[in-house]
């Protein structure tokens, strides 16, 4: 545990350089602090391996980004911080694991009735036709459509040797398209990504980086690519349905 003056060193010599040792060693020093914030949210429904994922990496983004001449200490700045990712992160994952019951069950028949019609017609039914076959409102359907599961990177998509995953799409975006009968469609569908998506997709998925690292080189935050991908992996699942 190093104490305060030399933290502030610490700090001086890594905006200075930007060497990734001194970076380590004060996110060493301060783990703790990501440590005590995760056990705190421990015990609520999502398991604390995940919290400590979270703010530690939110403590590594306050460690880049804090500035010693702001006159405050390290942990006065961090802590509202981590405290912020995790509560975001609890907002983003109840949302996603726990939609009202109308709208579950609503998300439910209007997956049924796509299969259906898809299996009749060969395309996807419109919101408007979706709202007239349930008999319910189009802001309905439309508000049902947003709570659908997040689509995990293990979906299995067909392919001509049978069944694949959609990470073994995604990673490579030329020759991995060639074992699957929808290849075309699904590099139409990337290419409709807008820029920043497009940036996320390589980032993440062609390039290996973690959320934090791709947060900090698009100037966003680690939870801002969480959804970011969610809704890419929705886009490209839609398109291989």
């Amino acid at each position: 545990m190093i104490d305060a003056k030399e933290a502030d060193l610490l700090f001086r010599e890594y905006r200075r350089t930007g060497d990734i040792n001194v970076r380590n060693k004060l996110v060493e020093n301060y783990i703790y602090v990501a440590e005590i914030l995760a056990k705190k949210f421990a015990g609520r429904g999502v398991e604390y391996d995940d919290l400590l994922q979270v703010a530690s990496e939110a403590l590594i983004s306050g460690v880049e980004k804090f500035d010693p001449d702001m006159g405050v200490q390290f942990t006065t700045y961090i802590t509202p911080t981590v405290t912020g990712m995790i509560k975001n992160y609890f907002r983003d994952y109840s949302r996603a694991v726990r939609p009202p019951r109308r709208v579950y069950s609503l998300a439910t028949k209007i997956r049924s009735e796509t299969n259906e019609y898809f299996k009749e017609y060969g395309t996807k039914p419109t919101v408007k036709q979706l709202s007239q076959k349930l008999g319910v409102s189009e802001e309905l359907i439309m508000e049902a459509l947003e709570y659908r599961a997040p689509v995990s990177l293990d979906a299995k998509v067909g392919s001509e040797d049978g069944e694949g995953h959609l990470y073994d799409v995604i990673p490579d975006l030329t020759d991995s398209f060639e074992n699957f009968e929808d290849a075309e469609s699904l590099k139409t569908e990337i290419a409709k990504l807008d820029p920043t998506e497009q940036k996320v997709v390589s980032l993440r998925f062609v390039q290996g980086k973690s959320q934090a690292e791709v947060g900090k080189i698009l100037g966003v935050s680690q939870m801002f690519v969480s959804r970011a991908e969610r809704k890419i992996v929705e886009k490209l699942r839609e398109c291989l349905l």
